[in-house]
């Protein structure tokens, strides 16, 4: 099997633990609802998937541009879109671990909670 085979395989490996690990830890929360789990779940993977789309997609135009002015002007404004959109999936997960530590009833402390959910 050849190493960039086996670098996605660990990625998805890595990204399906902390899914995991994000779902023990809602399904810990005993007082609340089985919707709203889900939903957060949901959003959390979403969020990942955002992050490591946006992530590839970053990191192909990178490879590209290096060296080369012209493909960095050109693609420049497309790569500063896709650090935003990273960026906004990091803030999603960080607005998460509020609502989960909001949902325990303990002060928040998002640091915790956010390392976790495997981040």
């Amino acid at each position: 099997m050849s190493k960039a085979v086996e670098d996605l395989i660990d990625e998805v490996t890595k990204k399906d633990n902390k899914i995991t690990q994000f779902s023990d830890l809602l399904d810990s929360l005993a007082n609340t609802e089985d919707k709203k789990k889900l939903l957060w779940k949901e959003i959390y993977e979403n969020a990942l998937n955002d992050r490591e789309s946006a992530g590839f997609l970053f990191t192909d135009l990178l490879t590209q541009s290096k060296g080369n002015a012209a493909n960095h002007a050109m693609f420049g404004p497309i790569m500063a879109k896709y650090l935003e959109r990273m960026g906004k999936s990091n803030d999603q997960i960080l607005k998460l671990a509020e609502l989960v530590a909001k949902e325990e009833n303990s002060p928040v402390d998002v640091n915790e909670i956010f390392n976790q959910i495997g981040e």
